[in-house]
């Protein structure tokens, strides 16, 4: 029910800007239903459907802030925030292994 929009939207978006989306859109989606909307676009090519799955990964580390609150990720992390778990905390120390992950999938192709 979704292709409607995201076909055309998507459809747009050559190899990186397309992996960049889905890396940030990681932090306010779930993975998974970034990677099943990509398959609602009929015209990707083997590249394009690429460039969504290693956004999605890339980005898997953003989806903490994504999935919280998370009781089982508050409970994990908790003792390592003074003041509780904190979002923009989160997201600072996942900016470096994102960075990491998404030139490996650059370089890797």
């Amino acid at each position: 029910m979704q292709g409607w929009w995201i076909e055309p939207v998507l459809a747009r978006l050559s190899e990186t800007p397309l992996l960049l989306s889905a890396m940030a859109l990681t932090a306010f989606n779930d993975n998974a239903a970034i990677t099943y909307l990509a398959t609602l676009v009929p015209s990707f090519t083997e590249a394009l459907k690429y460039a969504v799955v290693a956004g999605a990964v890339a980005g898997g580390g953003l989806t903490v802030i994504a999935n919280a609150p998370n009781p089982a990720g508050q409970s994990i992390l908790g003792g390592y925030f003074r003041d509780g778990v904190a979002p923009l905390g989160l997201l600072l120390g996942a900016l470096l292994p994102t960075a990491v992950m998404v030139l490996c999938f650059f370089v890797f192709r």
